[in-house]
């Protein structure tokens, strides 16, 4: 039996994943629209061997945060050997951001495929997640320079860098990750936004965020390995599964590369406008 995800249709799944997965745009609010747009969400036979394969070629993703991220590795497998405090520190607020996300996804796995992997729910948290891209990004601008008693501009106090994070934050934002389980919210979205309103600096709010996704992905890709295997590879095949990581892997790799050096200079706002118009445009053409 040919398999419903063809070899180009991984390769394009695999480029969306890829550059969408670490930017606040949802990845699993665009693999849904893509997926629907290639038709292969046509036969509900197949639907959840397709779903599945749009976690699975996340590892792809992971495997580029992995790279670029080496160094941090390994001070936390060196850290977890009694070797590195600065390490053992990081580890430990990354399995705490990542608890909320295991319990909760563990038990509202099955509702949330059933009920949120559709069109109008994507549009829904892709709108809203704009709007408060939007607000958090002015409101951080405004309160970083505020007016002093003498009138003058008065500098908010230095924006505050990953290592002074602790575990009370990093459960912040371990449960501001759980809306994401909504598609289109986006992972990258509520994590860098919560850290970005608990004070941290652009580029310690996604390093953090980035790096939580190692845990939060990587469980849900093992997850949905096991459970939905043999529908995964009746969906895609070994040839098309791989094609789909080994593309989501490097477009992650560019697309991590790119979108820090562009958040350390502009912020966020300019994703919020994306999200509200393709919201808007996907309203439109649901209704023509």
């Amino acid at each position: 039996m040919q398999p419903i995800i063809s070899g180009w249709n991984a390769a394009i799944l695999g480029m969306v994943e890829g550059l969408t997965e670490f930017l606040p745009v949802s990845s699993t609010g665009h693999l849904i629209l893509v997926s629907s747009w290639l038709g292969l969400y046509a036969d509900p036979e197949t639907k959840a061997g397709v779903n599945a394969f749009e976690i699975v070629i996340q590892s792809g993703a992971l495997l580029a945060v992995m790279g670029i991220y080496f160094t941090r590795l390994r001070s936390m497998l060196r850290g977890a050997l009694g070797q590195d405090p600065a390490g053992r520190n990081l580890l430990l607020l990354l399995l705490t951001g990542f608890l909320p996300a295991a319990v909760i996804g563990f038990l509202a796995a099955g509702w949330i495929k059933a009920h949120l992997f559709g069109i109008w729910p994507v549009i829904i948290a892709l709108a809203t997640g704009g709007v408060v891209m939007i607000f958090v990004e002015r409101w951080r601008s405004r309160k970083r320079l505020r007016i002093g008693l003498g009138g003058e501009p008065e500098e908010e106090p230095e924006e505050k860098p990953l290592q002074a994070m602790t575990v009370k934050t990093a459960l912040i934002i371990g449960f501001a990750q759980c809306l994401a389980m909504w598609p289109g919210t986006s992972r990258s979205m509520v994590t860098i936004v919560t850290a970005r309103m608990l004070g941290f600096a652009p580029k310690a709010a996604a390093e953090f965020s980035f790096l939580l996704a190692l845990p939060t992905l990587g469980g849900a890709t093992a997850h949905d390995l096991l459970k939905e295997g043999p529908l995964l590879l009746q969906a895609s095949g070994w040839q098309g599964l791989a094609i789909g990581m080994t593309v989501s892997c490097l477009v992650a790799w560019i697309a991590v590369k790119g979108f820090l050096a562009y958040l350390n200079r502009h912020g966020m706002e300019v994703f919020g406008w994306y999200r509200i118009a393709l919201a808007g445009v996907l309203v439109i053409a649901l209704n023509i």
